[in-house]
């Protein structure tokens, strides 16, 4: 029996991979490959030494999707697959409903048909919105998002719920996670983003050369500095989060929330200057107008992962910049190399 991995060739995706075959998991992995490669699995299969399948498939892709079910023994589904960014959802909300939400109800779909029950869903702390307060704790109300993206996510969120609610075999574990960063340690696999959007790899991109310099969103929010906050997970830890969530999936039904972050709190200029400081690098920066959809607060209260799942992220800031340039050093051009 094996774990199907969607969106397995991302960023996450990928460390998450190599988390499950070192936890001794079979995994087939479907991607269609549009932010991210295939490389990123070859690299998987060295780091662990093991093979697997993977399949080029979009999550709406019904026949696809009857194709990878009908090869394999899928016993449970980590669901990654998704546009993810919060500022493009803003401009493409069409295209952010259709991938997320569609996609997921073609999957949910095929799933129950093939009578796979279980699922991890990789949803975020988006879900909050602006009006809790923080640390972010799983029982607070949800429903105020301040982008696309983020109503994306909570509204699958509602949908899994209600398929729960209307069918009792099923076993759903909803993962809240804040904002990963680094790399493995090989410096193999990391972020490669086809499009970047997300802080770090913009930090090491100008730290390496590619970029002149860094645009920050905004320095007007009430946080220490003006710069947002956030709390900023080694992808690593990330990745373990999801084996323990399917462990604890597997021989259960329902349907739990789990906040995976480290709970702490980092501007985005103290994460520049962490960066700089562990790399004896230079990151040149310029303030520029804020990115709609962002807040001024977000980091997590991750005490029930710890008490249910025997989870808690171990590697510190330090380490999540140091992993990170290592990866740019080693593959200044991502997986183009």
């Amino acid at each position: 029996m094996s774990i199907l991995i969607t969106g397995g060739a991302g960023y996450i995706g990928s460390h998450t991979c190599v988390e499950l075959i070192e936890a001794g998991k079979d995994i087939v992995v479907i991607d269609n490959y549009s932010n991210s490669c295939s490389e990123s699995l070859e690299r998987v299969k060295k780091i662990t030494g093991k093979d697997f399948r993977y399949y080029e498939c979009d999550i709406r892709d019904r026949e696809g999707l009857e194709k990878v079910f009908a090869e394999n023994e899928i016993e449970a589904v980590i669901h990654f697959a998704g546009l993810k960014a919060v500022g493009e959802s803003c401009q493409k909300p069409w295209e952010y409903y259709d991938n997320n939400i569609a996609g997921t109800l073609v999957l949910v779909d095929v799933m129950r048909k093939n009578g796979c029950k279980k699922m991890v869903f990789s949803s975020s702390a988006t879900v909050y919105g602006e009006e809790n307060q923080v640390p972010f704790v799983e029982t607070m109300k949800t429903g105020t998002t301040t982008n696309p993206y983020g109503t994306t996510k909570l509204y699958i969120e509602n949908i899994l719920k209600d398929i729960y609610n209307a069918d009792n075999e099923w076993s759903i574990v909803l993962l809240r996670y804040f904002n990963p960063v680094g790399a493995h340690e090989s410096g193999l696999i990391g972020e490669a983003p086809s499009f970047p959007n997300n802080l770090m790899p913009y930090v090491s991109q100008v730290a390496v050369g590619k970029r002149e310099f860094l645009s920050i969103f905004g320095d007007c929010y009430n946080t220490p500095d003006g710069t947002g906050v956030r709390d900023y997970i080694h992808v690593v830890d990330l990745a373990l989060g999801h084996v323990k969530a399917i462990d604890f999936a597997l021989p259960r039904t329902g349907v739990e929330i789990f906040n995976l972050g480290t709970g702490n709190g980092v501007s985005v200029i103290g994460l520049v200057k962490a960066f700089e400081e562990a790399n004896n690098v230079s990151v040149p920066y310029k303030i520029v107008e804020p990115r709609a959809g962002d807040v001024a607060y977000s980091y997590a209260n991750a005490q029930k992962a710890l008490e249910i799942l025997g989870w808690k992220a171990e590697r510190d800031v330090k380490k999540m910049c140091e992993d990170t340039w290592r990866w740019q050093k080693n593959n200044p051009n991502g997986y183009a190399n």
